[in-house]
């Protein structure tokens, strides 16, 4: 399973807003991530973008109004309506809220949602003053009870030069939600798998940390991987500079103790769990005020952290959960023998080792090379790969267990 965004249909509908120019870059977005996009502009959406605009960056014909009454117009609404899989409005002003609440179908786009058959994603931009006025908030409340997901407004300046709630959220952010929205007729649906992600920092006195160089790259593609199958989907993560995937759980932590706490209490009734985080295997007694600089140094003591896959396997040959527990292995020398001794000394399902000595896998940096090591001795070499690739390649091996 890929990004549940490869071929399907998306409809973008954009309205009268300023936000329009977003909505160029959000079709782009979704083209690259391999979407069909068809693009409806509303007469007052084409007073700030043209449809060349959304032309260029998809391919594809954009809509207007006109295209309703021309030729085989009449029935323009119902082909790419029923041909679907998901309708996007973004920016969504008020008034084009209002008539969906309403269902008033006197434009192009509005008569294709009437008419689609599919889900509908709305992303509202309008000035903080409609947004909080109380018909706006009754025709939002009326169209999510009809099973249409909002995301959003932003806080921010507004067109109007107020601060306020009413921004269009980044492009970024609605891509995630397509995502997790498309991913929830995934093959793992009903299913829960936690990931881990990050480097946890052990505090040396209340300034300093020891910590590694994970990234929290390979974590997160491996989270978003597992939305993409429609997983419910937990992501244990410490402190890194990444957004997190739309639709799954956060539980921020530091400390490998920490850490070790949120994996046994969101593993008790879990079907998997995915250990990417580098976790330390040492940690210092940390000084209760800052250590003053010395020129004789310091000397750090460091005992070992509790192990959390150990703890784990515990738990689960006591209560069978987590059902399946993969483990990673990052090694700088005997990839393969040190990686299956893990494997074994920790019960685990799978393991995935991959040598960190290299300058093009492992730590921070995008691509990986990873080995998949199983039980039975069975071992998967994968080319040098993107981490979101990696994740997929995981994810299938789970969704067919």
């Amino acid at each position: 399973m890929t990004n549940p965004l490869i071929g399907k249909k998306i409809i973008l509908g954009v309205t009268g807003s300023i936000a329009a120019y977003k909505a160029a870059d959000l079709a782009s977005k979704f083209y690259q991530a391999g979407a069909l996009v068809d693009v409806v502009l509303t007469q007052s959406a084409q007073h700030f973008i043209t449809p060349l605009s959304f032309q260029s960056v998809t391919s594809r014909k954009a809509y207007i109004d006109q295209d309703l009454w021309g030729g085989e117009g009449h029935v323009t609404h119902i082909a790419i309506g029923h041909s679907a899989d998901l309708i996007v409005i973004a920016p969504a002003s008020a008034n084009t809220i209002a008539k969906l609440s309403a269902g008033i179908a006197d434009n192009l786009l509005c008569l294709t949602v009437l008419a689609g058959k599919c889900p509908v994603l709305i992303a509202p931009a309008m000035d903080g003053g409609m947004y909080s006025n109380l018909i706006t908030g009754e025709n939002i409340e009326t169209l999510k009870k009809r099973g249409i997901y909002f995301i959003g407004p932003a806080e921010g300046h507004l067109a109007s030069g107020l601060y306020g709630l009413g921004r269009m959220v980044e492009p970024i952010a609605i891509l995630g939600e397509t995502r997790y929205i498309m991913g929830k007729s995934g093959r793992m649906t009903g299913k829960k798998v936690v990931v881990t992600a990050g480097g946890t920092q052990e505090p040396i006195d209340p300034v300093r940390v020891v910590t590694n160089r994970s990234s929290g790259r390979q974590g997160y593609a491996i989270a978003q991987a597992a939305i993409d199958e429609g997983a419910d989907t937990t992501l244990i993560t410490t402190p890194v500079f990444l957004t997190p995937p739309a639709g799954c759980k956060i539980i921020q932590v530091k400390t490998a103790d920490d850490m070790l706490e949120a994996v046994l209490n969101e593993t008790k009734d879990c079907d998997g769990l995915i250990m990417a985080a580098a976790v330390a295997d040492y940690k210092p007694d940390s000084a209760a005020q800052k250590i003053k600089k010395s020129v004789d140094g310091i000397v750090l003591e460091l005992k070992p952290t509790r192990d959390i896959l150990k703890e784990v396997a515990k738990f689960k040959e006591k209560n069978k959960y987590p059902r399946w527990v993969i483990g990673f292995a990052a090694e700088s020398q005997d990839l393969i023998s040190n990686a299956t001794q893990k494997l074994h000394n920790k019960n685990l399902d799978l393991i995935i080792a991959n040598d960190i000595s290299s300058s093009t896998s492992g730590f921070s940096v995008e691509t990986n090379q990873v080995a998949l090591i199983y039980p039975d001795g069975r071992v998967d070499q994968t080319p040098l790969l993107t981490k979101e690739e990696i994740a997929e390649i995981i994810l299938d091996k789970v969704a067919s267990w």
